[in-house]
């Protein structure tokens, strides 16, 4: 039986939380091992900012819960011992799905590190099972390797992803549009899905949709945006830009946009790093939000007031966005929500 034919759907993220749940960083599987101490301290400074709002689980390999407690134990803060390879919780953890009941239950997806780029993944693979055991949550096994970075989901049925992810041969070979799309129908309610066409350049996940887009209202969508011809992300923004002014969501609306301006580029040790403000997280009555200095002085306050201007009854939460980024993503990346149900 699947979801859907008990009314199960994905509720939007800024639906009221239970908690949150956090993988703390493996240094074994860091694309940079020396920036270890650097990297754990951008993820306290996450887990502190959204523990102002609400409860935060955070899973840790279990030979590291006395030294991850000194760093981040508090009052809101728990963890939870689950041996894993990495630390992206919204791609290998459970999509919390809730019906009309309020009963919970959680989708397993099938994990195999964002198109075997990262081995090994087996602990990984087998996080999402582990949370939902401890929260005696039901489980449902999708046939689909998916990451919960690549969705955004309006709560009424609209999903947002990229083809450049979703039909990549590097997760799913043998399913087209249709077959996955089926897929988001039978196991978190989707009725209707808007397919953009690429993430942002340098996008080591073959183009997540939560750098590119996401939902702020059902009926209005947040994309960031690049107004420089030479920029790689100009092409790709316009393109996506123009999908989404002639989408309708699943009710038949047209959508409103709202546009961020990009930071200005910044390069790592490999390459191009990807900053994006639409990695932010949403809390309860508030907002956690990367931003990233420097250079983006002025983009980031743009970011923030932007976010206080759509959101007037949150709080916007700023963290240190370069904090976490050279590892491949940041605050949203790292966030998995349990929503609260009744």
């Amino acid at each position: 039986m699947y979801p859907k034919e008990l009314n199960y759907t994905m509720p939007p993220e800024w639906s009221q939380h239970e908690r949150t749940f956090i993988s703390w960083p493996v240094q074994a599987s860091m694309c940079f091992p020396d920036n270890h101490e650097s990297v754990c301290q951008g993820y306290a400074e996450i887990i502190k900012a959204m523990a102002e709002f609400e409860p935060v689980t955070v899973i840790v390999n279990p030979d590291e819960l006395k030294t991850v407690e000194a760093l981040v134990g508090g009052p809101r803060v728990s963890l939870l011992p689950i041996a894993h390879n990495d630390a992206w919780l919204r791609d290998n953890g459970p999509t919390f799905v809730v019906n009309e009941e309020g009963a919970l239950a959680g989708v397993n997806w099938k994990f195999n590190a964002w198109g075997g780029k990262y081995s090994p993944w087996d602990l990984d693979d087998n996080v999402a099972p582990q949370i939902l055991e401890h929260l005696k949550v039901t489980r449902y096994d999708a046939p689909l390797v998916m990451e919960g970075g690549s969705i955004h989901t309006d709560g009424e049925g609209t999903v947002l992803t990229t083809e450049e992810c979703l039909l990549n041969t590097n997760r799913n070979p043998d399913l087209g549009r249709d077959e996955i799309e089926e897929q988001l129908r039978n196991y978190i309610g989707a009725e209707s899905v808007i397919w953009l066409k690429r993430g942002l350049s340098g996008d080591e996940t073959d183009g997540h949709v939560d750098n590119i887009a996401c939902f702020a209202a059902p009926g209005k969508v947040i994309i960031q945006v690049c107004d420089d011809p030479q920029d790689e992300n100009y092409e790709i923004t316009q393109e996506n830009l123009r999908i989404l002014e002639n989408a309708t969501d699943a009710k038949g609306r047209k959508l409103e946009i709202i546009k961020i301006q990009q930071p200005p580029r910044v390069d790592g040790e490999d390459g191009r790093l990807t900053l994006s403000y639409l990695n932010f997280y949403f809390v309860n009555g508030g907002i956690v939000l990367p931003v990233f200095g420097g250079t983006a002085v002025e983009t980031d306050k743009l970011a923030a007031e932007t976010l206080a201007g759509l959101f007037p009854d949150r709080r916007i939460r700023t963290v240190n966005g370069m904090a976490v980024i050279g590892e491949g993503g940041n605050v949203h990346c790292t966030t998995q929500q349990m929503p609260a149900v009744k």
